[in-house]
């Protein structure tokens, strides 16, 4: 169904939206930056946007659209100017073509990713589509269905916040646009070489990211995982209404409201330490959080990806299932990875010494297709951090109703 979103909905959708980016995503401080400036003037011709469904969108091609870096990076930012001169360029390139730009794609769940979208969508004046690439955050491209089904990724448009257009236009074998096993090699040789141009001094961490093209036949195989937008936002209204007071009350509402599997995986506990260091375009890290049950470590890499229990000898939770933090009591309830801590390194005084929940959601079907691209990625990506062993998912049959 689709719905208008005004800047008073802002607020609600980078809350839900936090929530449902397993730790990633951005950061809330950096979506509410780029929020309250979402005001009808010189940058946004009218101060709302509209969120359409996938089936609806028929009137032209669609773009997917983010910021790529350092989520704590961008927290100062206030105007979207890296996405908005990434997709600039998309639609000069698809005019040219004699194709029309009509819809912007989120590229994840997430506070930023969300945010992002709609405020590119409000400044072109276009729409925006109910649905994103893998219902959670994630940390690389190839962990997205857009690379898992093959979209074609030429061109790749990157461009600092201060302008500098970097084109990558890595072009599969095989046909004109090359197989779909291609396809997802590039995805891969694109993240590879983008990280490392976010991380130099011109870039600060941080890019705005234009990529994966569809038409309306190519949107529809690219994003199985639909109506995320809309659910974000349902939550986020609950949230900023005080609705949902403990994690028993959010996992109840996850499973019988939002029809997702969910539970409760460690807490309430506090927060005693958050270690982290930016590099590569990645904030990397660990939370601990303690309780009379034993120490939780939440291990992430922008997004959290790994969790364990110290009284236990394997995770208690991991990618691709998200993994959501709650906090009880008077205040924000929901937090990203980047939000705990402040710009000095100290623990935001928001979160110290209220009880804190680790809630597990079971990542989409897609997420979790055994020796697919996704699924594949994600277990690379524990492996770096450690993990050696299969993915445990939180229900022997997904989880997902």
């Amino acid at each position: 169904m689709a719905f208008e979103l005004k800047q008073s909905d802002l607020e609600a959708l980078l809350q839900g939206g936090c929530f449902f980016g397993s730790g990633g995503g951005g950061t809330i401080t950096s979506a509410r930056h780029l929020a309250q400036n979402f005001i009808a003037g010189d940058y946004y011709p009218a101060a709302s946007v509209r969120v359409i469904d996938v089936a609806d969108a028929s009137k032209g091609d669609a773009v997917m659209v983010a910021y790529l870096g350092a989520p704590v990076a961008i927290n100062q930012v206030r105007y979207p100017d890296g996405p908005v001169k990434a997709v600039a360029m998309i639609k000069e390139h698809l005019e040219k073509q004699g194709r029309t730009l009509a819809y912007i794609v989120p590229p994840e769940s997430g506070a930023l990713g969300f945010v992002v979208a709609c405020l590119v969508a409000a400044h072109f004046g276009l729409e925006v589509i109910d649905a994103d690439g893998a219902g959670r955050a994630v940390p690389s491209l190839p962990m997205l269905t857009f690379a898992a089904e093959g979209i074609n990724p030429r061109p790749t448009m990157l461009v600092s916040q201060e302008g500098l257009q970097v084109e990558l236009n890595v072009t599969p074998r095989g046909e004109v646009n090359g197989c779909s096993q291609h396809q997802q090699d590039v995805a891969a040789i694109i993240e590879q070489m983008v990280r490392p141009i976010v991380a130099e001094q011109e870039f600060g961490q941080f890019g705005g990211l234009s990529m994966w093209v569809m038409d309306s036949g190519e949107l529809a195989r690219a994003l199985p995982i639909r109506g995320t937008l809309g659910r974000a936002l349902r939550l986020g209204r609950l949230l900023q209404q005080r609705e949902l007071g403990t994690a028993a009350e959010v996992v109840h509402y996850l499973e019988e409201k939002a029809g997702l599997g969910a539970r409760s995986l460690f807490g309430p506990g506090r927060i005693t330490a958050v270690k982290e260091d930016t590099t590569g375009g990645f904030d990397v890290g660990k939370v601990s959080i303690e309780s009379d049950d034993g120490l939780c470590t939440v291990v992430y890499q922008n997004e959290s990806l790994l969790a364990w229990n110290s009284a236990q000898g394997q995770p208690i939770g991991m990618a691709p299932d998200s993994l959501a933090y709650f906090v009880e009591g008077e205040g924000q309830q929901v937090f990203s990875n980047g939000d705990l801590l402040l710009a000095d390194g100290t623990l935001n005084p928001q979160v110290q010494g209220r009880p804190v929940s680790v809630i597990g959601i079971a990542a989409a079907a897609p997420l979790r297709i055994p020796g697919g691209l996704i699924l594949d990625s994600f277990m690379e990506q524990v492996g770096k951090l450690g993990y050696l062993g299969p993915y445990l998912p939180l229900f022997d049959n997904g989880g997902v109703k």
